[in-house]
């Protein structure tokens, strides 16, 4: 469906946005844009790619709403990356995290409906289901303005896609465990209790690939996964890749962290249908219906939400799945 297609990646140099660009650039498309802020990540990302003709770099804010306009030009589908994604620094700095989070998100969504846009995929986090913190809830309205987008263009198509935790993006647990092992510190958690969904990062953009192909505007679409308690977590990476005797601390729970990641709550679960093995999907209640009737062929989820506590993986499961995503080495 890409090919010779013009396609956006906001956020683009980011880990999502590096690896849906190799995966786009099999498709052989006309161009991928890749749209983001910092020069430096910019210029490493050039080099690391090397020459494509379809490939092209735009430095800009989505909170610039002239800047995402202009990168939105001409484009046939727009991959919504850019973020403000750590939760402390959310919690901390909240006025930045709701300029580039929702603002930035109104933005995209103007600017693809100015320039006829035919679809927009969002890319949001369990965290903005049930949100306690301002990451999730800055996600959370950006779900909403998303989804509502499709009532205000007859053109331009918008869809949402929520997973968890991908293995290894930048401040995220698995590299800072491994650093830790490899400097011979101490491994610190903030509970023993704690649990998270994770997902590799090939798994993500297969997830975003495929609501980008199916989706008809107005779904969220929500990928089935395996969750972990983070110490067991600790422990097979400590097994596995420690040189000497290192302990593990409990520290305490940070601002604005969980013990438990929803995927889907109960509020969505009558509006929630076992897409296929891999994929639910939640149809938007508040949307026109006739679009949709394709989906209530299929079955309904019987259950009441879907959290992180409620399918863990074994110490060897998890262990494969730090394998497959090459954090054992």
């Amino acid at each position: 469906m890409f090919n010779n297609k013009r396609i956006l990646v906001t956020g683009g140099t980011g880990s999502w946005g590096q690896e849906l660009t190799r995966k786009l650039l099999k498709t052989k498309p006309k161009e991928i844009r890749i749209f983001s802020r910092n020069e430096a990540s910019q210029v490493n990302m050039q080099r690391q790619f090397g020459n494509h003709a379809s490939l092209t770099f735009m430095i800009g804010d989505v909170r610039d709403l002239s800047s995402v306009v202009e990168a939105c030009e001409g484009m046939d589908y727009v991959f919504h990356l850019a973020a403000l994604k750590h939760v402390p620094i959310c919690e901390m700095q909240p006025e930045e995290a709701l300029k580039t989070n929702v603002i930035g998100t109104e933005n995209l969504i103007r600017a693809s409906i100015q320039q006829r846009v035919k679809k927009v995929i969002d890319v949001s986090t369990d965290k903005a289901v049930d949100p306690i913190n301002f990451y999730g809830m800055t996600k959370a309205f950006g779900e909403k303005l998303m989804i509502r987008a499709n009532l205000l263009s007859d053109y331009t198509k918008f869809v949402c896609i929520r997973g968890g935790n991908v293995l290894g993006t930048n401040g995220s647990v698995v590299p800072f465990f491994k650093k830790q092992i490899l400097d011979g510190q101490d491994l610190t958690l903030t509970s023993k209790d704690m649990t998270r969904y994770f997902l590799t990062i090939s798994e993500a953009i297969e997830l975003l690939l495929k609501a980008a192909d199916v989706a008809i505007g107005g779904e969220t679409f929500v990928m089935q996964m395996k969750a972990c308690r983070i110490i067991d977590l600790a422990h097979v990476m400590r097994k596995r890749l420690a040189r000497s005797k290192i302990g593990i601390r409990e520290i305490g729970i940070r601002p604005g962290e969980k013990l438990h990641e929803v995927l889907v709550s109960h509020h969505e679960t009558p509006q929630t249908y076992q897409y296929n093995e891999q994929y639910f999907v939640i149809l938007p209640s508040y949307l026109p219906q006739e679009p949709y009737a394709h989906y209530r062929q299929k079955q309904k989820v019987t259950f009441e939400y879907y959290d992180s506590s409620q399918t863990l993986m074994t110490h060897d499961q998890i262990e494969e799945m730090l394998k497959k995503g090459g954090f054992l080495n």
